[in-house]
C-alpha cells in the first residue's frame, strides 16, 4: 500500500498542530500555577534574533495553510499575527486545524507531480509537490513545533519526548 499526498500532509499537520495545543494548554496551567503572567511564554524566545513562542504557532499555522494553498490550489484565509495571549494562540491553533480537516484526500490528487515555486528573499526554488512536502514543508512545520516546545522547556514547563510524539491512539 502506497502513502497519498493527503496521508503524508494532512494528518501529520493536525497531528502536530494538537501538539501544540496541548502544549498551550500545559503553558497556561504552568503559568497559573506558579502565578505569572503567560505573556510571559507568549513572548519567550530562545535567542534574539528567533521568533518568540506566539511567532513559532504562527508560522507553524501558515506553513500548514500556504502548503495546503500551494499543493490544491486552495485560497486560504490570511490570519493577522495579533495573538498576545495563549487564548489567542490556542484560537488560531484550531482555526488552522478546522481548515485542514475541510481537505479531502482528492483535494490533493496530482499533487506530487504539480510545480511548487518558492520564493523568499533571494531564495528561489521550484520543487515538484512531492519534494516540497519532504523537503521543506515538513521539516519546516516541525522546525516550529520543535522550536515552540524548546522554547517551554527552556521556561521550565515540565515537558519531554512524549509530550512531542502525542497520542497513539
Amino acid at each position: 500500500m502506497s502513502f497519498s499526498m493527503y496521508d503524508v500532509t494532512i494528518p501529520v499537520l493536525i497531528r502536530g498542530l494538537t501538539v501544540l495545543s496541548g502544549y498551550i494548554d500545559k503553558a497556561a496551567t504552568y503559568a497559573a500555577d506558579n502565578k505569572f503572567d503567560p505573556s510571559v511564554l507568549v513572548n519567550a524566545r530562545l535567542a534574539p534574533d528567533m521568533s518568540s513562542l506566539a511567532g513559532q504557532v504562527q508560522r507553524a499555522s501558515d506553513t500548514s495553510k500556504g502548503a495546503i494553498a500551494r499543493l490544491t490550489g486552495a485560497t486560504m484565509p490570511g490570519f493577522p499575527d495579533t495573538e498576545t495571549t495563549l487564548d489567542e494562540l490556542k484560537q488560531r491553533i484550531e482555526k488552522t486545524i478546522g481548515l485542514l480537516k475541510a481537505v479531502k484526500p482528492q483535494d490533493l490528487d496530482g499533487s506530487e507531480s504539480k510545480p511548487i515555486e518558492l520564493k523568499f528573499g533571494k531564495l528561489a526554488k521550484t520543487f515538484r509537490g512531492d519534494e516540497y512536502v519532504t523537503k521543506f514543508l515538513l521539516p519546516n512545520f516541525f522546525f516550529h513545533i520543535t522550536t515552540a516546545h524548546d522554547i517551554l522547556r527552556h521556561n521550565g514547563l515540565k515537558i519531554g519526548k512524549l509530550d512531542y510524539l502525542g497520542s497513539f491512539n
